[in-house]
């Protein structure tokens, strides 16, 4: 029997298309991918970046939902047209202070500022000679100035191991007294360069605020305390040097002269407002004009 002709296979010299073409496919996919990380939305992920700060600090918001997107409107709120009429911002109308200027002794606030700058001064005549604090005086306030190389890390707002017995030393001082403190944070005008602060306005603030929660924690009233923020706006030298930025850095403490009445007023004239309490009717005399040979109204 014969046996049957084996025919040949015709060979495929196009098999490398198929890989050629799984590797085009990939690459195609890897710059698709790499164009998408380059595009990144800095608002969104600011957002982001704040909210996993925000819960690593504080757990307790961790659970509160983070607004990425825009807030569609749903029918029922765009039936509703905002009142053009009604003003976005409600002046209260607070009564003038009568005899104000009565209310504090000028003898007495000048002592008491002038001794609690001596006891700072005495007490930390250490920092004061190598001039990483300074004390300046006023009639009517006092200021502490601290270098921030001795509070916080560059470009950080939290505070450093050496700030705390500083610190707890003002606070011993300042616990005993009514006196209203104003925290005021400066910086150099060195452009912040991460993402927790958008400019050295917030690293400032942030600065000021991380002095009056220590001092909130040592046992001062948050009433007394005010944080502030100047940024590098106030410099007190030039930022051309590095030594010109190092004294821009700073922490200023500013005591008043007493309890801050504009403040305790305004606070009582809003629960006034709040209760519906009737507002003090003011007397008719300071209303009228000073007559002749008259001392005149009381200022």
């Amino acid at each position: 029997m014969a046996r049957r002709k084996r025919t040949e296979e015709h060979e495929n010299h196009e098999r490398w298309l198929v890989s050629y073409a799984d590797f085009i496919t990939l690459l195609f996919a890897f710059f698709v991918v790499m164009y998408s990380i380059s595009s990144v939305n800095e608002g969104k992920y600011r957002v982001l970046s704040d909210s996993m700060v925000a819960a690593f600090r504080d757990p307790a918001r961790s659970l509160e939902p983070v607004q990425v997107g825009d807030l569609m409107r749903s029918s029922e709120q765009s039936e509703e047209m905002p009142d053009r009429n009604k003003p976005i911002i409600e002046v209260f109308k607070m009564p003038m202070p009568v005899q104000q200027a009565e209310q504090h002794e000028p003898e007495d606030i000048d002592e008491s500022v002038q001794k609690l700058a001596d006891s700072i001064e005495a007490s930390m005549a250490d920092l004061v000679d190598d001039g990483l604090i300074q004390v300046r005086r006023d009639k009517r306030w006092i200021e502490v100035e601290i270098k921030s190389s001795i509070l916080f890390d560059s470009g950080s707002a939290g505070l450093s191991a050496p700030s705390a017995p500083v610190l707890q030393k003002l606070a011993d001082k300042f616990k005993a007294l009514d006196n209203v403190i104003h925290v005021e944070g400066f910086t150099d005008n060195v452009p912040i360069n991460n993402f927790e602060y958008l400019s050295n306005w917030e690293l400032s603030a942030a600065r000021a605020a991380s002095v009056v929660h220590l001092f909130t924690r040592l046992g001062i009233h948050p009433k007394r305390l005010a944080a502030i923020g100047y940024g590098e706006f106030r410099p007190v030298a030039s930022n051309d040097t590095e030594d010109g930025r190092a004294r821009n850095r700073r922490v200023v403490l500013v005591i008043m002269s007493g309890t801050d009445a504009r403040i305790s007023q305004r606070l009582d004239h809003l629960q006034t407002l709040r209760e519906g309490r009737p507002q003090p009717v003011k007397p008719a005399s300071d209303d009228r004009p000073a007559t002749a040979g008259a001392a005149g109204p009381a200022s």
